[in-house]
């Protein structure tokens, strides 16, 4: 399957957002800690959350989708261990992992899969899980850990990994005692996921700052939940409204949490108008060069470098993106340079030379925030773009053609 794109058309009119990936996925994860159920409303209808459902199915949850929602109820939970071929698949795999340990004793999973961007280490979680107690063996390429209980603990992260913090928040939440994470991530996903734990009867504070208390309890309930909408959806619009010249709202409120992406778009010369419950992105015909440097947020988000990388190949004069998070998240360049872009990569930093006439082409997809990047550039191309791979793409937006589509633009998909 492939996605065909006819460049050269303004995106105009109004977007709805999609529930935000990588809030449902730890928090489809976190229902397997109550044997009651919990029913999830606003998950996005992408191929990663269906994988965490299958996965969840596999471990003996039951799991029906209902009108407006997904209902999981893990009161017979079968097996503790994580399917290699599911496992294998998805980094989010492993976020099972957490609660897995902490309401059965153990838990087993290979080495999580997902995009190629390079080393996806687990060392977080595991020396997270180790301090409350559990014991690691790795056998075949698989983790295996073991915990007749989990006890609360003072643990460091190494860095601020948001799955490592999700993992260690979870099993935390029915640990014996109190557990404090330092230097935790303080993404909105993470605060999202606290939420939910919150409503199931756990006991946590500081979610959203860089030390989190999690008072553990013998057990939780269950939950109606809402997942917040997709910031990072929300910007790749954003930044597909500015190659295109165009005028769109993006409705969802989550302009609170696009502070950097808001920043540097108006640097480059683009109109924002972050309101609470919507974001207004107006393009220019001239936009101007700009340096980036990823970061944990509040820092600019990684998953939206390949995007705006897109973006820049329209600015005057050269702009520079170093990647400071994945050692893979660059080679969406040379894709680019197949439309007529000029990118240089220099280890971990692009310097793009603007503005160039991007032409349409033959191109891959090769992950899931570089299919992003390659669409958005099709659409500012002349002539039409062939996109093939997109089943990367389907992993994390929900119809990002039909969406498209609303806003004017000419995509369709070919067998």
């Amino acid at each position: 399957m492939a996605l065909v794109v006819e460049g050269g058309r303004k995106l105009e009119g109004e977007v709805v957002l999609s529930g935000a990936k990588n809030a449902a996925l730890p928090i489809l994860a976190a229902t397997l800690l109550t044997s009651d159920e919990c029913y999830l409303e606003n998950l996005p209808d992408i191929e990663d959350i269906r994988t965490m459902m299958r996965l969840l199915l596999e471990l003996g949850a039951e799991v029906k989708q209902e009108s407006g929602g997904v209902s999981v109820r893990a009161d017979n939970l079968m097996r503790s261990a994580v399917p290699y071929e599911l496992g294998t698949r998805m980094r989010a795999s492993f976020l099972v992992v957490g609660a897995l340990l902490a309401r059965t004793g153990m838990a087993a999973a290979p080495h999580p899969g997902g995009c190629a961007l390079g080393m996806r280490p687990v060392s977080v979680d595991l020396k997270g899980f180790q301090a409350m107690g559990a014991q690691l063996q790795r056998v075949d390429g698989s983790y295996m850990l073991q915990a007749s209980k989990l006890s609360g603990a003072k643990i460091s992260l190494d860095y601020p990994s948001h799955t490592g913090t999700e993992n260690l928040l979870v099993a935390a939440s029915r640990a014996e005692g109190v557990t404090v994470i330092e230097n935790a991530s303080v993404e909105p996903e993470v605060v999202d996921l606290a939420y939910l734990l919150s409503a199931m009867g756990a006991r946590i504070y500081g979610a959203g700052t860089g030390t989190i208390r999690v008072e553990g309890v013998p057990k939780l309930h269950g939950v109606v939940y809402r997942v917040m909408p997709d910031r990072l959806e929300a910007g790749t619009f954003a930044i597909a409204v500015a190659i295109t010249k165009g005028k769109a709202a993006i409705r969802g409120r989550v302009s609170r949490y696009l502070g950097a992406l808001t920043s540097k778009l108006v640097e480059s010369g683009v109109s924002v108008q972050p309101d609470k419950d919507v974001y207004v992105v107006s393009g220019k015909e001239r936009l101007s060069s700009i340096d980036i440097q990823t970061f944990p947020y509040p820092g600019f988000p990684t998953d939206l470098q390949a995007p705006i990388g897109a973006l820049l190949t329209q600015a005057t004069g050269e702009s520079s993106i170093h990647e400071t998070m994945y050692d893979g998240r660059l080679l969406y360049a040379d894709e680019l340079r197949k439309m007529g872009a000029d990118i240089r990569v220099d280890g971990q930093t692009a310097w793009i030379r603007g503005p160039t006439e991007l032409r349409g082409s033959e191109v891959r997809a090769l992950d899931i925030r570089s299919g992003a990047a390659v669409i958005l550039a099709a659409l500012a191309a002349h002539g039409t773009s062939l996109i093939a791979e997109n089943g990367h793409i389907d992993r994390g937006y929900e119809q990002i053609d039909a969406k498209l589509s609303q806003l004017g633009a000419r995509i369709s998909r070919q067998a």
